[in-house]
């Protein structure tokens, strides 16, 4: 069966948007707070609050766009469960790096209430662990997506990945 190219690539826009997140993402998981005690510095401390309102400006001007401008590269003949698990996996993306920057706020905004330990900044700690765990899952479930559909060669791997660009059968 020869393999057609898939006609559905992302513009070059949603390219920078992905990648420059994937970036974004990095950075931040390196220069997380490894201590809550970090809040007391009030220059770490708004450099956080920066950093992370920055990240939910992007995150919300990325959404947008994508939803917008993009169609899904999928190919038509996608069977109908592989559709649905990727939205639930792009769209839960989304909801869960917003998750992480709000959890991460009030993380900060409970700490310079005075809620240094205690009940509260441990629940809210263990929330944002949380979500943050699930966001790594979800990230490994698009990586092995696409590293399938890499191996499948239907064009979806190449619609957004820079580099091993799958080769076409006429």
């Amino acid at each position: 069966m020869s393999l057609e190219k898939n006609k559905l690539h992302y513009s070059k826009l949603a390219k920078i948007f992905h990648w420059g997140f994937v970036l974004l993402f990095i950075y931040g998981v390196a220069k997380q707070v490894d201590d809550i005690n970090q809040l007391e510095n009030n220059a770490f401390f708004r450099f956080e609050i920066i950093f992370a309102i920055i990240f939910l400006f992007l995150l919300l001007v990325r959404l947008i766009y994508m939803k917008k401008t993009q169609k899904s590269s999928l190919p038509e003949n996608t069977p109908r469960v592989q559709k649905i698990a990727s939205k639930i996996v792009h769209n839960g993306m989304y909801i869960l790096l917003l998750g992480t920057v709000l959890s991460g706020l009030l993380i900060g905004f409970v700490f310079r209430l005075g809620f240094e330990n205690g009940f509260l900044i441990d629940f809210i700690i263990t929330i944002h662990e949380l979500i943050i765990n699930l966001l790594y899952l979800f990230i490994g479930i698009h990586i092995l997506a696409a590293t399938y559909h890499r191996l499948k060669k239907d064009g979806v791997w190449s619609s957004m990945v820079p580099f091993l660009k799958e080769k076409y059968k006429k």
